[in-house]
């Protein structure tokens, strides 16, 4: 039986949570998996308290000392991934054989690449800028205690992406899971406490009005680092702003487009999507939730999709065969049943995979054929639904696509490089993937525009993100 930890990290040490237990839940079952008492707010100060003064110590350590420690937690993640793969797939309702092979092995990599980037940062300018007697140097000194909130849909790997990079850069953190996923990264708290100094890295756990709204409120805090949703991006810039001015890394969501010309290939583009737009259950940012195809393809296009959608295997975690599980919750699985319900009633053709298993939050994978005007085409629906709109020519599919609020994920499917690139180029999203769609690589930046927020995750850019630049000039 997986054991699983509910206490709180404060300055290196466990702690029982002081305020309400919230409930997680199991997905795949819809049954309750562990009480989790929340931090009291004077637990949250404690553990701001705890990162400001361990900051003073980390900061300081040279960049071999912090890349040695961040190396140590990759392989200290390698050594127990099936333990932490179980906690994952229970808890996030994650097909098991992902959680292992994919995910784990992804967070391990970013602690790995930070713990080497670290010693890798780009030579700081230097020079007589005023003269001989006068030189100038260009620092990057870390920020201070950075507060981080993490999403519910890739609880391990989200904070991976927000813990490796700020501590790497010589900050101390704070992080709050998401009430509804909070084990696994209680569970990877005992790595940090075996590895780094007390204090570098602290969790607690706790609501997002009460909990998060105090830790994201600190004085001590510089900066706050968040991926949610738009309504929680604007009451983080809401906590930024004063009485202390706090930077902010924001990852708001996204509505991503996928374009298919008419010389598409169909056959590679629809192999791409049954991963693409159903892996996780559809909830992800970039999912490819929104396709625009060409009013020449789009029928032999919506047939190959269907035929897909009737072969996708979903079911409980633990099967060897399944491709996605539950969506969070029984209320993402109403949030998104009332999205197809709306746009079956606006007399849109819905079509569905088998019927979703009795038990758990589970959804079934859906295609949805309507107009560009839809609220199911326009609005972030994160889950397994997928929907089609056809465009007449590749200036209109461009203008559809860019008029989103969001601009996150994107793709262009063209078999001219040409035409790709020149599509490519014109969408206004943070990451456009051309002929494939959803694959990332640690080496490079992934972040938003417009509504989807700014500021970037993974690669180089992230490690200079949570660094502040500084001007020394010796006379």
């Amino acid at each position: 039986m997986t054991r699983f930890s509910t206490r709180l990290f404060i300055n290196g040490d466990f702690a029982e949570g002081e305020g309400k237990a919230e409930t997680a839940y199991e997905p795949a079952l819809g049954k309750p998996l562990a009480e989790v008492p929340s931090a009291s707010l004077a637990q949250v100060d404690q553990a701001v308290q705890a990162a400001n003064a361990a900051y003073k110590d980390w900061s300081k350590r040279a960049p071999r000392e912090r890349s040695a420690a961040l190396l140590a937690i990759a392989s200290a993640i390698e050594a127990r991934a099936e333990t932490l793969a179980a906690i994952e797939s229970k808890n996030a309702g994650k097909p098991l054989r992902f959680a292992r092979s994919g995910e784990l092995a992804n967070v391990a990599d970013v602690f790995r690449f930070y713990g080497t980037a670290v010693r890798n940062m780009p030579a700081p300018a230097a020079g007589n800028y005023r003269g001989a007697a006068r030189t100038s140097l260009v620092r990057r000194d870390p920020i201070g205690v950075i507060a981080q909130i993490a999403p519910w849909n890739y609880p391990l790997l989200m904070a991976a992406w927000k813990i490796a990079p700020a501590i790497a850069a010589g900050n101390a953190v704070v992080i709050k899971p998401s009430e509804l996923t909070p084990l696994s990264l209680l569970a990877l708290s005992e790595i940090f406490a075996e590895i780094l100094p007390a204090g570098v890295v602290n969790v607690v756990t706790g609501n997002g009005p009460d909990i998060g709204h105090a830790l994201i409120s600190h004085d001590l805090v510089r900066m706050i680092s968040l991926t949610g949703d738009v309504r929680t991006g604007r009451a983080v810039l809401q906590a930024a702003a004063g009485p202390m001015i706090k930077r902010t890394h924001l990852e708001l969501g996204g509505k991503a487009p996928v374009v298919v010309c008419a010389d598409a290939d169909l056959d590679k583009l629809v192999e791409t999507l049954r991963e693409a737009s159903f892996y996780n259950a559809g909830q992800d940012c970039t999912a490819a939730c929104r396709i625009l195809a060409h009013r020449d393809v789009v029928q032999p296009l919506t047939d190959k999709l269907e035929t897909m959608i009737g072969s996708l295997a979903y079911g409980q975690p633990e099967r060897d065969d399944v491709e996605f599980g539950p969506v969070i919750s029984a209320r993402q699985q109403e949030r998104v049943d009332g999205f197809v319900s709306r746009a079956r009633s606006a007399g849109y053709e819905v079509m569905q995979g088998r019927a979703a298993e009795p038990d758990g939050f589970f959804f079934a994978p859906t295609l949805v054929s309507a107009p560009i005007e839809a609220e199911i085409v326009q609005k972030e629906v994160f889950g397994p639904v997928l929907s089609i709109t056809p465009f007449d020519d590749n200036s209109q599919a461009v203008d559809w696509a860019n008029a989103s609020e969001y601009g996150l994920g994107s793709s262009v499917w063209s078999q001219k490089t040409e035409t790709a690139m020149e599509l490519a180029n014109a969408l206004e999203y943070g990451v456009t993937w051309i002929n494939t769609h959803g694959v990332m690589a640690t080496e490079m930046p992934h972040g938003g525009m417009k509504n989807s927020g700014y500021g970037s995750d993974l690669s180089m850019q992230s490690l200079i993100d949570y660094t502040q630049i500084r001007h020394l000039m010796l006379g």
